[in-house]
């Protein structure tokens, strides 16, 4: 069985504008107690451009078939399928490309689950080159955040420090939230 990947503080840091990270943070604590997910889209010149949020069905998949979703919304996510393929779609036209898939982990760090890596290594996996942002939320507030990045010549993941990039703006775009379970 696969093992979870940490942060590994030997690797290169990552540089992301601090706007798209307040984003991605924002996102996290506002869908407490359940995990947050989304997209960031760029290009290779400016590859963290634009969050794109989307919503978590984990909860909803769950309540319908505790069986084949084991799991509900606080200890894991499943994107919506509209969202991600709206925003894949909208970077195309722009000449884009999804960079970034990320999620938080709700009570616990940032760190690579092996259920993540198995996800992102499957044949049909919708953004096989992106790079995975995840957010460690305790108590209300981001603790920690590493980017998990596939290394090719391995074939493993690799957990990568994430830092703020102070002088780069970066537009926001909000899904609109929707809560198929009462709070």
């Amino acid at each position: 069985m696969t093992q979870r990947v940490d942060l590994n503080p030997e690797l290169e840091v990552v540089e992301m504008p601090a706007q798209i990270l307040n984003e991605v943070f924002a996102h996290a604590r506002e869908t407490l107690p359940e995990e947050c997910c989304g997209l960031i889209v760029g290009t290779p010149s400016r590859p963290h451009r634009l969050v794109v949020r989307c919503r978590n069905e984990m909860t909803r998949h769950h309540q319908r078939d505790a069986v084949a979703y084991p799991r509900d919304g606080t200890q894991g996510f499943y994107m919506n399928e509209i969202d991600y393929l709206r925003a894949q779609q909208e970077a195309q036209a722009r000449r884009e490309s999804v960079t970034v898939v990320y999620h938080s982990h709700v009570d616990c760090g940032a760190y690579f689950s092996a259920m993540d890596q198995d996800f992102a290594t499957r044949p049909l996996y919708p953004f096989p080159d992106a790079d995975h942002l995840v957010v460690g939320v305790a108590g209300g507030h981001v603790k920690e955040q590493a980017l998990f990045r596939l290394d090719p010549e391995t074939g493993r993941f690799a957990g990568h420090g994430v830092v703020s990039l102070l002088s780069e703006a970066a537009p926001v775009r909000r899904q609109p939230q929707r809560c198929d379970v009462p709070r």
